[in-house]
């Protein structure tokens, strides 16, 4: 029997969610039919025109823009009621996938693996009494061994179907792998503690999966408590843009207890359907590939390193290249302290075999032979050299160009505030800016700037904005090193003018160096964890800690560096005038000597 086949007028672009009220059918179904047209989407993701026509033709539609005028129904067969076009796309069938460890990879060669999952949230709110309870449970359901080894991730099944769940120390960590290029998760799940609600770390951990492009799920903690609130919970969380399922919205919010148990197979569940819906691929029949989640040296055994499998299948034996180095895996142990030959995608193994500790989140593969290995590590190295092949975040000055070729549209910022009165117009003047290219701020905040700030920046390729703030000692080092832009401001008509010329392409500064102040190095200070300070005397004109300082030893410039700290006494000053002294330390140097001169020059726009 032949049917019409049904005409829906739609917009230029829509989230998959209204694509699939506009069609009747489940999102589900949809994202289903958008994987087997090899695009990754999530429900909340937007699409184009042109994507959603091809989707619908699949499932027995045809569309037409918004003011145009519709074409003519054609009669189509009616599917019936278990047609795999709409129903169950074949996973085989997807297209090109962007994730590193799949480039190059054909379709038919892609099998699901478990997915990937990193627990975050704000201090004290139970992440690791989750992660323990869940690890606990899985020993008392009859698994053998018992967790006798800690490697840093851990693996679960539920309905026959295996979980991993990274340990780490926090969202700092995660972002900090991210920001090296390597994305090791598939799912964050944020704990927010009912009792106590959504804090400024829960805030920062939304913001860094966000920013990691990554689904989310709220694990509600400690609902055993009398004073628990949930009304007042999921009030706060749809305020992070995040509406929970039950207030018709997308994101889980699934209520738990470490203490009693509560709701963890329900959290396991949701962490399935979740990965169902997006499902995580890998090609289990080449060399594996992957992410050094940590790394320590064992007094036994050597380096041991903690790897998760991200593509392919890791066996004992392997020449694995991680980083600049390269070895033979020697042997391998999973979470059950049970030695290993092999490991399939998304599993996490401790291996031992390499010469030198890597940095978590560097990526290792395997290869054929050493000659293979060294040619690799070779042309890193080359890769490495200064100048050569360095990504970093963009500086104003550069993005009105990269928006001209058409490689950026978003400006990503990043804004901390002294005082949150302060915080709430900066954001609101900036986000007004918006226009051809889009002003999106990732984080807003109030407080020092800080290193995590900073990975953050350099992990979405975000500038930093501090009005009334400066970097930390720790964040000072790290913008440095990663090349990031901070700008600070006194004055918010600055800030936002910088900003404005920057989309309009008006910014073409030119900076002149002037000298605003002179210090003489008079004593050395040892501080832990900080190195040296000097305690200098201020010998003309006025010191600032938001200017850059020359080094001076002699005749000859020594070294230049941004000030990490000012102090008179215990308290920290932002400037010190003529004829007072001070305590000051610098980002990138503290090798000072009796004697130094410490110049402190300011870069004012002169053009």
């Amino acid at each position: 029997m032949a049917a019409q086949n049904k005409v829906v007028e739609i917009p230029a672009q829509l989230t998959v969610r209204e694509l699939g009220d506009k069609l009747g059918i489940s999102p589900v179904n949809l994202l289903k039919a958008l994987i087997a047209n090899g695009v990754m989407a999530t429900i909340t993701q937007t699409i184009d025109y042109e994507t959603a026509a091809i989707v619908a033709e699949d499932l027995g539609f045809t569309l037409y823009l918004e003011g145009q005028v519709p074409p003519p129904a054609a009669p189509v067969a009616t599917p019936a009621a278990d047609a795999p076009v709409a129903e169950e796309p074949e996973v085989e069938e997807s297209g090109p996938v962007q994730l590193w460890y799949l480039e190059g990879e054909e379709a038919s060669a892609l099998r699901p693996r478990p997915p990937v999952v990193t627990i975050m949230g704000h201090v004290d709110h139970g992440k690791t009494s989750i992660l323990d309870a869940i690890r606990n449970t899985r020993v008392v359901a009859g698994e053998s061994g018992g967790i006798t080894q800690h490697i840093g991730a851990y693996s679960v099944t539920r309905n026959d179907k295996r979980i991993t769940f990274i340990d780490t120390p926090g969202h700092e960590a995660f972002t900090a792998m991210r920001a090296r290029g390597a994305r090791a998760t598939d799912i964050a799940v944020i704990v927010v503690a009912a009792d106590d609600g959504v804090m400024p770390q829960t805030r920062e951990a939304v913001d860094h999966a966000r920013a990691a492009g990554v689904p989310i799920i709220v694990a509600i903690n400690k609902m055993d408590l009398p004073s628990a609130k949930i009304d007042r919970i999921l009030d706060q969380i749809s305020g992070l843009g995040l509406m929970p399922e039950e207030w018709g919205g997308d994101t889980f919010c699934i209520r738990v207890s470490a203490h009693t148990g509560l709701g963890l197979d329900e959290l396991l569940e949701a962490i399935l359907l979740v990965a169902e819906v997006s499902p995580p691929m890998a090609n289990p029949d080449r060399g594996a590939l992957g992410v050094v989640l940590e790394a320590e040296i064992d007094q036994q055994r050597g380096v041991r390193a903690t790897l998760l499998v991200q593509s392919g299948t890791l066996h004992k034996g392997d020449m694995l290249v991680v980083g600049e180095q390269y070895s033979r895996v020697r042997a391998m142990w999973n979470d059950l302290g049970e030695t290993v030959l092999t490991v399939p995608p998304g599993d996490p193994v401790a291996a031992i075999g390499l010469s030198d500790v890597p940095a978590a989140g560097s990526r290792f593969e395997v290869v054929k032979n050493e000659k293979t290995a060294r040619a690799l590590v070779e042309a890193r190295n080359l890769e490495a050299r200064p100048g050569m092949g360095t990504e970093r975040p963009l500086t104003l000055e550069e993005l009105f160009t990269r928006a001209q070729q058409a490689e950026s549209k978003t400006l990503n910022l990043i804004v901390k505030t002294d005082v949150h009165g302060s915080l709430e117009p900066v954001v609101n003047a900036l986000e007004r800016l918006s226009g051809a290219v889009k002003v999106k701020v990732l984080l807003a905040d109030t407080g020092e700037i800080s290193e995590s700030d900073i990975n953050l920046a350099v992990a979405s390729g975000a500038v930093v904005l501090g009005f009334r703030v400066s970097p930390d000692v720790r964040a000072a080092r790290a913008a440095a090193s990663q090349r990031v832009e901070v700008r600070e401001y006194d004055i918010i008509y600055k800030l936002v003018e910088d900003i404005q010329d920057a989309l309009t392409g008006m910014l073409d500064p030119v900076y002149e160096a002037k000298t605003i102040g002179k210090a003489e190095v008079r004593a050395i200070f040892g501080v832990p964890r900080a190195g040296n300070v000097a305690g200098s005397a201020v010998l003309s004109g006025t010191i600032r800690r938001n200017a850059t300082v020359r080094v001076l030893r002699g005749t000859q410039q020594i070294a230049e560096s941004a000030v990490s700290s000012m102090k008179r006494f215990t308290e920290d000053v932002r400037e010190v005038r003529e004829g007072f002294e001070c305590g000051i330390g610098l980002a990138a140097f503290d090798d000072f000597k009796v004697g130094d001169i410490l110049e402190f020059y300011v870069k004012e726009r002169v053009k």
